[in-house]
């Protein structure tokens, strides 16, 4: 008798095989059968590293959930019994962003004025309504886990929003569960309800605290204060690890170059350069590279100092009256560009002002002169605390200029850059404001440009106490 084959097409239809195999899989239960062929054996521990339930996944995620796939299939094959559970990212600024977004929320303001428990039942939805949607598109995929049925999963996100608190029965590996929504939803991923493991769940939660609350107990938490990327739309800061690696865009920012008269030396000014004109409000030193060399030049009845490698950026002809080095600069007094202004006064910087020395200063851009402003910059900051400047700190979590500031206190910082060069202006400051392209930090979650401010925050601390025994 001779064998029968199934007739091959000259034309591959990919999807169509897919669809084939995922079919014959579901027919032939293959991967129940195989946990039960498996349920003896070696155990070899896969957890799965989750992504964030916020969008439907993108192919990045396709990648690495083919590549999981793949490896436990390997395993698999090679006689172990693998954990199959998924799992779900709840937590974090992404969902926060986009349930603002979908809100027409536009400040953490608006957050409160909604009702923050209204607003986490929101957040809630939205996992578990792409939780189901990434549910369905790993299936699709052929990644065999132990899944959450997606409808269930879309079905306790609208219970979640009729009523959190309103009882519910659901069925389990090991027979029914009935709990309020709320705690359904706070036990997903546990033995009970089996599925794919979310974040957001209570022992996570507990987890965490548990941690916390052990490093409180080592004396490792504490309460500092640093000056860190932040983001005042999503009104939280960022490490720079976030930044370095996801952050930084190509952007155009006006840049001015301005003078600083120096007290005791008519007619003499510091030059300095800046692309971020609004921390000029909050500035109390000048630094200068000791082991450069600078410049004392003169433009009409005024003279200026800059480094030699920078007079390029110079405007017209200039007279050249002489050549220092950097270290005969130290000490000189100045006077800043907004001395005026009650924090300014408060701090006692109009009388701190004067040049320091930093190593760190170059001459590839800029004047070779820099301005620091303890309160806006991570190294200005550390500078403050090794030369012992005043600190002043302008700006809110929201962006926005605090009390002290005079005309700016109420204004946020992203719209008052023409202002300040109006105002700069008027006191014969400017010397010139241009155009500059470069490499600037955005928020990688909502592309908001970031400023730099002094925050008060907890720290686990990661120095010598962790060489202590437990």
């Amino acid at each position: 008798m001779s064998a029968k084959f199934e007739p091959v097409p000259n034309q591959i239809d990919f999807i169509a095989q897919e669809h084939s195999i995922l079919e014959f899989w579901s027919d032939s239960s293959a991967f129940e059968k195989l946990r039960q062929l498996r349920s003896d054996a070696p155990r070899w521990s896969f957890i799965d590293g989750p992504i964030t339930a916020n969008n439907p996944m993108g192919v990045h995620h396709g990648w690495g959930r083919t590549y999981k796939d793949l490896f436990q299939r390997f395993k698999a094959m090679q006689g172990y019994q693998t954990r199959y559970q998924n799992g779900f990212d709840c937590q974090g600024l992404w969902v926060e962003v986009e349930v603002e977004r979908e809100l027409g929320f536009n400040t953490k303001r608006d957050i409160e004025k909604f009702g923050l428990a209204d607003f986490v039942v929101k957040c809630k939805q939205r996992v578990l309504n792409y939780s189901a949607v990434q549910t369905e598109q790993s299936i699709r995929l052929g990644y065999w886990m132990d899944w959450n049925d997606p409808q269930f999963l879309r079905k306790l996100g609208e219970q979640l929003a009729q009523d959190p608190l309103q009882k519910i029965t659901v069925k389990g590996p090991k027979g029914s569960v009935t709990d309020t929504v709320e705690s359904i939803v706070g036990r997903l991923g546990l033995p009970e309800l089996g599925g794919s493991y979310f974040t957001f769940s209570d022992e996570n939660n507990y987890t965490i605290w548990t941690v916390l609350k052990s490093c409180f107990d080592r004396g490792w938490l504490y309460k500092g204060r640093d000056v860190m990327p932040w983001c005042s739309r999503c009104g939280t800061g960022l490490s720079q690890h976030e930044i370095v690696t996801e952050g930084y865009q190509e952007i155009t920012h006006p840049s001015i170059t301005l003078s600083f008269p120096l007290k005791d030396r008519p007619g003499e000014n510091l030059l300095i350069w800046t692309t971020t004109p609004w921390t000029l409000t909050s500035n109390v030193a000048a630094a200068v590279g000791p082991e450069l060399t600078y410049l004392q030049v003169r433009q009409g009845e005024d003279t200026y100092y800059l480094s030699k490698g920078t007079v390029g950026m110079l405007n017209g002809e200039y007279e050249v009256i002489r050549e220092l080095d950097g270290q005969e600069m130290e000490g000189w007094a100045y006077e800043g560009p907004f001395d005026e202004l009650p924090a300014q006064i408060e701090s006692g910087a109009p009388d701190a002002h004067r040049v320091i020395l930093w190593s760190e200063v170059g001459d590839d851009e800029g004047t070779g002169i820099v301005h620091i402003a303890p309160g806006c910059g991570a190294d200005d900051f550390s500078l403050s605390k090794e030369f012992g400047l005043p600190v002043i700190a302008p700006l809110d979590e929201s962006g926005v200029f605090v009390e002290g500031f005079g005309w700016l206190t109420g204004r946020k910082e992203r719209g008052i850059t023409q202002s300040i060069f109006d105002d700069l202006k008027q006191k014969m400051k400017v010397y010139k404001i241009e155009d500059y392209v470069h490499r600037y930090p955005v928020c990688w979650r909502c592309s908001e440009e970031l400023v730099f401010r002094l925050v008060d925050e907890w720290y686990i601390s990661m120095g010598e106490q962790l060489d202590k025994p437990y």
